[in-house]
């Protein structure tokens, strides 16, 4: 799995405590970083997030885990995504823009409305998949997954709408009544995908919230953070580099071998496009910072490692150069909020 947006886990901690357990404790044991139970705007490795997940299901003895907080999240988790969602005409045009840029909260996952497996004409499957390294995905990685999906659509339906099944392709850790009482209809287990199957009417019915121009803006904003392999060289090596950034190698080489290019030439074509590698990496780090300097209580050290910065004297010799101010005053000086 790639990295995800730390929003996946909103209600993780809350529901850990009220069963008993030390959140950041089972954090800390799945490798990923407490801080990132605190705030949405984190990019931690989709593995960890899993690892969390599974590890806090068997040390609780709580199976339903994954669904149980699914059931305390909602659409507003998706940050910009949300927004171009709620405000679609239809809830097929919500689900289509699910499926174009849910990669802006989590690269591995997916989610796709398919023509009814089983053959009913009547219905479609709304799909939910995630890439898994090779192996099976998770069971409460697929629990959340498709128990977000579920609260979404009842979302924007203001109600049920319509489910017939759910197939999930794990057996049942629960018991099935847990499941069934959950959905609200028949679960069907160790099926091949993970679906929901819904009327294909569904697709044309209208969202309440809808409104174009929001729409219009927010799919701007979405177009921006995802740009497809023909955009520009610049722009592809920017979002690589703010996924790398606190998770992995910020440097010429391991960018250039993300993106299947030799380091000279990725160098070659940013210059073309009048920039260099070096200038990216310092434009996507000083947003990141302006991010979490003024949109979250971590300490400085922290934030330095999110940055891939060697240790806190560095932020606060770039902040010095970016805005000449030390950390501690970009984060009492009053701004803008800086976009989700």
């Amino acid at each position: 799995m790639s990295v995800v947006r730390s929003a996946a886990l909103r209600g993780f901690d809350s529901l850990v405590l009220e069963l008993g357990g030390d959140p950041e404790a089972v954090a800390a044991y799945a490798g990923l970083d407490p801080a990132a139970l605190r705030s949405d705007e984190l990019l931690v490795p989709g593995r960890a997030v899993a690892a969390a997940l599974e590890i806090a299901a068997k040390q609780l003895d709580c199976p339903d885990l994954g669904l149980r907080v699914a059931d305390r999240q909602d659409l507003s988790m998706l940050g910009g995504l949300a927004l171009a969602v709620q405000s679609s005409s239809t809830v097929g045009e919500a689900l289509e823009c699910c499926s174009r840029y849910l990669s802006v909260h989590a690269r591995s996952v997916g989610l796709t409305v398919e023509p009814d497996p089983y053959g009913d004409a009547g219905l479609v499957g709304l799909r939910w998949s995630a890439a898994s390294d090779g192996g099976p995905v998770p069971v409460q990685v697929t629990d959340l997954g498709l128990g977000f999906a579920h609260g979404t659509l009842q979302a924007l339906t203001d109600g049920p709408y319509g489910l017939r099944t759910v197939d999930l392709p794990h057996a049942p850790l629960a018991a099935p009544e847990v499941y069934r009482a959950y959905f609200g209809t028949e679960v069907r287990f160790r099926r091949p995908v993970g679906l929901l199957r819904v009327p294909s009417s569904l697709l044309r019915q209208p969202v309440a919230g809808r409104d174009d121009f929001l729409r219009q803006l927010a799919v701007a904003y979405l177009d921006h953070l995802t740009p497809s392999l023909t955009a520009t060289v610049s722009a592809r090596v920017r979002v690589a580099v703010a996924e790398a950034l606190g998770t992995g190698e910020v440097n010429v080489g391991a960018i250039a071998h993300l993106l299947y290019m030799h380091p000279r030439t990725l160098q070659r074509r940013l210059l073309q496009e009048d920039t260099t590698f070096v200038e990216i990496v310092d434009e996507v780090r000083k947003e990141a910072a302006l991010r979490y300097l003024r949109r979250t209580d971590m300490p400085f050290t922290q934030i330095a490692g999110l940055l891939s910065l060697s240790e806190q004297s560095a932020l606060t010799r770039c902040c010095r150069r970016w805005w000449d101010q030390t950390p501690s005053q970009v984060r009492q000086q009053q701004a803008p909020a800086v976009p989700a």
